[in-house]
C-alpha cells in the first residue's frame, strides 16, 4: 500500500471532495466524539450524579475501562460487572455510542479492545452496529492483527449481503477514520473480503472509490480483483483496471500480465492477443510457461493449431521447457483438428521427455481416438492408463461408451463397463443410464434389463426414463408380459407412466389379440390423467374389427372423438368399410349420423366405399327379383 504525508480531512471533507490524499502511517488521531452514524440514545439524567458511582448510568464507559485496565483478570471482572449491571437494571444503558467510545479508549491496546469486543458480543449478547464492527477492525489492523480484522471484516460483509446491501461498509471505515488511529492498508482488505466472499461487483466498487480517493491497492489485491473479473467475463473492467494501474503509478507483474492475457484469449482477438504480448515485453516481462500454455490452449480450442505450433517451437529457442499442460493443449488441437497420429506422436514424446500424462492428457487423446473411430487403440490407451495407476472417471466412461455405440458396437460397450467392474472402477450412474436407453433404442431389451440387474452399485435405481424405454422395447418384441411386469413395478414406486408407455403397451397386446385387456388399460390410462392420441385409437380399433366386434370399436371411436376430439379418419373409414361388406345401408346411414355428430366429416375414402356399399345392396337386391 503507497502512503501520501498528508493529514486526513474530516470524514465529511472526504465524501464532498472529489480528491483525497492519504495520510502518513504513522498518524494518530486525537480521540474525539465517535460521529452518531448509528448511536443509541445517550444517558443524561442529572439526577443519576447523585447515586454511588457504581450505580451512576453515566459511568458506565468509566466502569468498564477501569474493569479492562485489570488485565490479569479482565474477563473475571467484566462477567461480575455483568452481573452487577444486570442487577442494578443498567444493562439497558450500555448502547453502540457507548461501545465506539469504550472501543476508542481501549485503542491503544488492541487485545483489550478486542476483548471488550468480545464480552459485548458474546457475553451480553447486544446487536453490534457497523460503527462499532469498523472501530474494532481499524484497531485491529492499526496493530497489525491482519487475520482477527480480516475475520470481523468478513462478518460484516455478510451481514451487509443478508440486509440486502442497505449497509455501507466502506462509507463507515471512511468515517470512523476520522476518530481513531488507521491505515489505509484497511480499504485494501476490505476488497479482500468482498472478494473471499465471492462479491466480485462490490470489490470493484471499492476499489474504484479508494483510487479516486488517492489510495494505491497493492498489486497482489488488484490481480486478485483481475481474476474474479475474468472468471465472470467482465473483460471491460479488466482493462479499465489496468488503465487505471498506469494512471496510479502501480507496476503490473508476470501474474498481473498472465490474467489479461488469459482475458485476451477469452476474447477471442489474435490482433489484441500479439500487440499484448509486445506490452507485456516492453514492460520488461517475458512470457512464461503460464502465458505460453493459455495463448496455445486458447489457439487450440479455436482451431488454430498453426499459431499453437509456431508458439511452441518459440518456447524452446527462449528456454521455455515445455509443461504437461503445454503438450495436452496441443494433442487436444492435433485430436480437434482429426490428426491423431501426430497426437499420438506427441503423446509419445512427451512421455520420453520424463513427464507423466494425468487424466486429463489421456482422456484428451481418448476423445481423439473415439471420434476417430479408434476403438482398439482407446481400449489400449485406457489399459495403459489402469497401469500408470490413474483411475478412469466418469468422463473416460462415458466417451468410450458413446464411441462403440457411434460405431454400432453396443455388446463392446456392455464387455466395457464388466471389464471396468471387474477391475474394480465404478462405473457412473449416468453411463448406465445412456447405455440401457441406447440398447432399448436398438430393440436389445433383454440385453439392457440384465445391464440393470447387473449393476454392482446397491443404491442405483433405475429412473422412469429408462423403464418407459426399456416397456416400449420390451413391446416392440411382443414380449408383453415382461412389459406388464416392468409397470406394475413403477407402479408400486409410485412412477408415473408417460402416454408413450401406455401406447406401446396397448398396441401390443391389441397385436396380439387381446383387445379387452388393451381398452381396459386404456381406461386406466385415462383415469390417470393421461389424454390417448390418434395411435391408440387406431390400434384399439383396428384390433376389435379384427375380432368383428363392431359395437365396441364404435362406442370406443365415438367416446374417444366426443371426451378428448381425438377424430381419426381412417378408424372411421375402417367401420364404414366393414358396414359397407356387411350391405347392411340403414346400419351404414345411423354410424354416419351417429359419427356427424361427435365432428367426424366424410372424405373421398368414404364415399368410395359407401358407393361400393350401395352398388353390392343394388346387385344383390336386382339378383333376388330375377
Amino acid at each position: 500500500m503507497k502512503l501520501g504525508k498528508s493529514r486526513l480531512p474530516s470524514p465529511l471533507d472526504i465524501l464532498k471532495s472529489n480528491h483525497f490524499e492519504p495520510k502518513s502511517q504513522n498518524y494518530s488521531s486525537s480521540l474525539q466524539r465517535v460521529p452518531e452514524i448509528n448511536e443509541a440514545k445517550s444517558v443524561s439524567n442529572p439526577l443519576y450524579n447523585l447515586l454511588p458511582e457504581i450505580q451512576n448510568p453515566n459511568n458506565i464507559a468509566n466502569l468498564v475501562c477501569s474493569t479492562l485496565k485489570l488485565k490479569d483478570n479482565a474477563r473475571l471482572s467484566l462477567s461480575l460487572l455483568h452481573k452487577t449491571m444486570q442487577e442494578q437494571g443498567h444493562l439497558s444503558h450500555i448502547g453502540n455510542r457507548e461501545i465506539s467510545r469504550i472501543l476508542l479508549r481501549c485503542q491503544s491496546d488492541s487485545s483489550t479492545a478486542l476483548t471488550f469486543f468480545h464480552w459485548v458480543k458474546f457475553d451480553l449478547g447486544l446487536n453490534l452496529n457497523t460503527e462499532n464492527c469498523c472501530i474494532i477492525v481499524h484497531i485491529l489492523v492499526w496493530s497489525r492483527k491482519f487475520s482477527q480484522a480480516m475475520k470481523i471484516l468478513s462478518e460484516l460483509i455478510k451481514l451487509d449481503e443478508d440486509v440486502s446491501r442497505s449497509l455501507d461498509v466502506f462509507k463507515t471505515l471512511l468515517l470512523c477514520t476520522d476518530v481513531c488511529n488507521w491505515d489505509p492498508v484497511v480499504f485494501d482488505m476490505l476488497m479482500k473480503a468482498y472478494l473471499k466472499m465471492g462479491m466480485v461487483k462490490e470489490s470493484y466498487r471499492v476499489y474504484r472509490k479508494i483510487v479516486k480517493l488517492g489510495f494505491v491497492p497493492s498489486v497482489v489485491t488488484i490481480n486478485c480483483l483481475l481474476n474474479g473479473l475474468s472468471k465472470m467475463n467482465y473483460g471491460e473492467k479488466c482493462w479499465e483496471i489496468y488503465g487505471t494501474m498506469g494512471r496510479i503509478g502501480l507496476h503490473p507483474n508476470s501474474c498481473t500480465f498472465n490474467i489479461l492475457i488469459h482475458v485476451v484469449c477469452k476474447e477471442g482477438n489474435v490482433e489484441k492477443v500479439n500487440g499484448f504480448l509486445e506490452k507485456m515485453e516492453e514492460e520488461g516481462f517475458d512470457p512464461d510457461i503460464v502465458t505460453y500454455n493459455m495463448l496455445m490452449d486458447s489457439y487450440c480450442k479455436k482451431g488454430r493449431l498453426k499459431d499453437a505450433i509456431y508458439l511452441y517451437d518459440i518456447m524452446f529457442r527462449r528456454g521455455v521447457v515445455p509443461d504437461l499442460l503445454t503438450y495436452t493443449a496441443l494433442i487436444n488441437g492435433f485430436c480437434k483438428g482429426g490428426n491423431v497420429k501426430d497426437a499420438h506422436r506427441l503423446f509419445s514424446t512427451m512421455i520420453h521427455r520424463g513427464l507423466k500424462p494425468d487424466l486429463r492428457a489421456f482422456n484428451t487423446l481418448l476423445v481423439g481416438y473415439c471420434r476417430e473411430g479408434m476403438m482398439q487403440e482407446s481400449r489400449s490407451l485406457l489399459h495403459d492408463m489402469i497401469r500408470d495407476g490413474i483411475h478412469p472417471d466418469d468422463f473416460t466412461c462415458r466417451t468410450l461408451v458413446e464411441g462403440y455405440h457411434k460405431q454400432d458396437c453396443l455388446i463392446s460397450a456392455l464387455n466395457l463397463v464388466v471389464e471396468l467392474q471387474r477391475f474394480g472402477f465404478s462405473v457412473p450412474q449416468d453411463v448406465y443410464h445412456y447405455l440401457g436407453i441406447a440398447l432399448c433404442r436398438e430393440n436389445r431389451p433383454f440385453a439392457a434389463k440384465s445391464l440393470l440387474e447387473g449393476i454392482a452399485c446397491p443404491s442405483y435405481e433405475p429412473n422412469p426414463e429408462i423403464l418407459c424405454n426399456l416397456i416400449g422395447s420390451l413391446c416392440q418384441c411382443n414380449s408383453v408380459e415382461e412389459a406388464m411386469y416392468l409397470k406394475a413395478g413403477m407402479e408400486s414406486k409410485n412412477m408415473l407412466l408417460d402416454l408413450g408407455t401406455y401406447k406401446a403397451i396397448i398396441c401390443c397386446l391389441c397385436k396380439l389379440s387381446r383387445c379387452k385387456e388393451a381398452v381396459n388399460l386404456t381406461r386406466e390410462m385415462v383415469e390417470s390423467g393421461v389424454r390417448p392420441d390418434i395411435e391408440i385409437c387406431r390400434a384399439l380399433v383396428n384390433g376389435l374389427c379384427q375380432k368383428r366386434d363392431f359395437s365396441e370399436a364404435e362406442c370406443l371411436l365415438r367416446f374417444l372423438a366426443k371426451e378428448f376430439q381425438v377424430l381419426d379418419i381412417v378408424s372411421y373409414n375402417e367401420l364404414v368399410r366393414i358396414l359397407c361388406e356387411k350391405g347392411d345401408l340403414a346400419k351404414l346411414m345411423e354410424f354416419q349420423d351417429s359419427m356427424k355428430k361427435v365432428g367426424f366429416t366424410p372424405n373421398g375414402l368414404t364415399c368410395k366405399y359407401v358407393i361400393g356399399g350401395l352398388q353390392s345392396a343394388m346387385g344383390i337386391q336386382k339378383d333376388s327379383i330375377q
